[in-house]
C-alpha cells in the first residue's frame, strides 16, 4: 500500500500521448478533458505523474474501451474517447507539429483507414508458470501482459499469441533469451519471423519446420533466415503481387496501405519520371508505375528484390528500375534529383533531415512526403519550405487507431517554371 496521498486533479487537455494533462501540467494517463478525477501521484516522476484511481465527474465524451486489456496492455493508448473528439485530437497532433515548426499549410479532416484491422503483431513471449506466456508490455513497464489476442486485428492474426507461444517452446519458450514474434496475414497465410534467439541448433530447426506445418504457416523465418516457406506470403498491391523480406517493413493495414498509395499517385499528379525514396518493397513504386516511370531507391537489398520480381510479374506496368543506396549517408544529390519531374518519399519514423536538405536544392517541382511521425514530418518539411517549397496540402490519415502515430501525406511544390 502506498503511503502518497490521493489528489483530485481537473483535466484540461489530452497530452502528445493521449493521456490527461492539468493546467499546470500533471500527467494522468487514462483521464480525458473537462474531467474532475482523483489519482495517486508518482513519486518522482519526471514531468509530473499521477496514477488514475476513479473518475469523479467523467466527460460527456467518455466511452466503454472495447479491449479487456486496455489500460493494462501498453499497447493502445485512448479507447475511451469517442470518435469525433479522438478524430480531432489526431488532427490536432499534426497540426500543432506544423505549428512549432513555423509552417502554415491546409490540413486536412483525418481519413480513417484502419480497415478491416492490423495486418501485423509482434508479440513477446516470456516463460511464465505452466509454460510461455505472448503478449505486450504494461505501459511504461518490462512486466508483459498475458493475451488471448488483440482485438485490433485482423480476424487471421487472432490466435497469433498461440502460434507465438508455440513456435517459441523448440528455443525455451522465453525461458533463456527472450524472444519477439512478429506474425503477419497475407494472402498465403500467416508469416512468422522470430527474434531474439540468435543461433538455433539443428534440432530445434528441424522441430519448428515441422511445426509450420502443424500451424498451417506460409512461411516461418527465424531472424530472418526463412526455415521454411509452405506457401508464397503475398501482399496484395494493386494489381501487383509483393512477397515481401521476412519481417521487411509492412504499412500497418491493408486500407492504409491503399490509401497512402492513392494519396501518393494524386500528389505526384502528371509527373513523367517518380523517383521514389525509402521506396521499401515498393508498394508506392508499384501504384506510381500504373502512369508514371519510376526509379526506386532503398537500402535493403531484399526489399528491392521483392519490388523487381512484383514489377516483372505484373503485366502493364511502366518501367520500374531499382537501386540499392543508403539515404541516411549517402542522400541523393541535387543533380541527380533533378533528372525527375517529382520525388516521393517515405523514411522511417527519424525521418530524412540529410535528404531533405537536398531536395530542398534541387529545381523538382513536385515532392509528395510521407511519414508515421509527426514531429520528423513538420522538421522536414521546414527544410523543404526554406528551400523554396510550398506545403500545399497535408492529409493525416489513421491507420494506427487508438495510438499517438498518425501517417502523413504532404504535397510540396516549387513555384514558378522549372528552369
Amino acid at each position: 500500500m502506498s503511503d502518497v496521498a490521493e489528489t483530485t486533479y481537473e483535466i484540461t487537455r489530452l497530452g502528445l500521448r493521449g493521456d490527461g494533462v492539468t493546467a499546470d501540467g500533471v500527467v494522468v494517463p487514462g483521464a480525458l478533458p473537462g474531467e474532475t478525477v482523483r489519482a495517486e501521484p508518482e513519486e518522482g516522476a519526471r514531468p509530473p505523474r499521477a496514477r488514475l484511481d476513479a473518475v469523479l465527474t467523467p466527460s460527456v465524451d467518455r466511452i466503454a474501451p472495447f479491449c479487456p486489456y486496455f489500460g493494462t496492455c501498453g499497447g493502445c493508448a485512448i479507447q475511451h474517447l469517442a470518435p469525433a473528439p479522438y478524430a480531432e485530437w489526431k488532427r490536432d497532433l499534426l497540426v500543432g507539429a506544423l505549428a512549432r515548426a513555423g509552417i502554415e499549410a491546409p490540413v486536412a479532416p483525418l481519413l480513417d483507414a484502419h480497415g478491416t484491422g492490423r495486418r501485423r503483431i509482434t508479440l513477446h513471449v516470456r516463460a511464465g508458470e505452466g509454460g510461455p506466456q505472448a503478449g505486450f508490455m504494461a505501459a511504461r513497464s518490462h512486466a508483459l501482459v498475458a493475451i488471448d489476442h488483440c482485438p485490433i486485428t485482423e480476424s487471421a492474426l487472432h490466435r497469433a499469441p498461440e502460434i507465438a507461444r508455440a513456435v517459441s517452446r523448440p528455443l525455451g519458450g522465453g525461458g533463456g533469451k527472450p524472444l519477439d514474434v512478429q506474425v503477419t496475414a497475407t494472402a498465403g497465410g500467416l508469416d512468422v519471423d522470430i527474434r531474439g534467439h540468435g543461433p538455433a541448433s539443428e534440432r530445434a530447426r528441424q522441430a519448428l519446420v515441422l511445426l509450420a506445418g502443424e500451424l498451417d504457416l506460409a512461411r516461418l523465418s527465424l531472424h530472418g533466415e526463412v526455415l521454411i516457406i509452405r506457401r508464397p506470403p503475398e501482399i496484395p498491391a494493386g494489381r501487383s503481387r509483393l512477397v515481401p523480406p521476412s519481417g521487411g517493413f509492412l504499412q500497418a493495414t491493408a486500407e492504409g496501405e491503399a490509401t497512402l498509395a492513392r494519396l501518393v499517385v494524386e500528389g505526384v499528379g502528371k509527373a513523367k519520371r517518380v523517383v521514389d525514396l525509402f521506396s521499401g518493397a515498393g508498394a508506392f513504386s508499384l501504384a506510381l508505375a500504373e502512369g508514371h516511370t519510376v526509379h526506386a531507391v532503398e537500402g535493403e537489398d531484399g526489399a528491392l528484390k521483392a519490388l523487381d520480381r512484383a514489377f516483372r510479374e505484373t503485366a502493364g506496368l511502366r518501367t520500374i528500375t531499382t537501386e540499392r543506396r543508403d539515404l541516411f549517408r549517402r542522400p541523393l544529390l541535387a543533380p541527380e534529383l533533378d533528372r525527375y519531374d517529382a520525388v516521393v518519399f517515405d523514411p522511417p519514423r527519424a525521418g530524412a533531415e540529410a535528404q531533405s536538405a537536398r531536395i530542398a536544392e534541387s529545381k523538382v517541382p513536385v515532392v509528395v512526403g510521407v511519414s508515421c511521425d509527426a514531429g520528423s514530418f513538420a522538421r522536414d518539411a521546414a527544410l523543404l519550405v526554406r528551400g523554396g517549397y510550398r506545403l500545399e496540402a497535408v492529409t493525416p490519415v489513421d491507420q494506427f487507431r487508438h495510438s499517438p502515430h498518425v501517417e502523413i501525406v504532404g504535397v510540396f511544390k516549387r513555384p514558378g517554371k522549372r528552369r
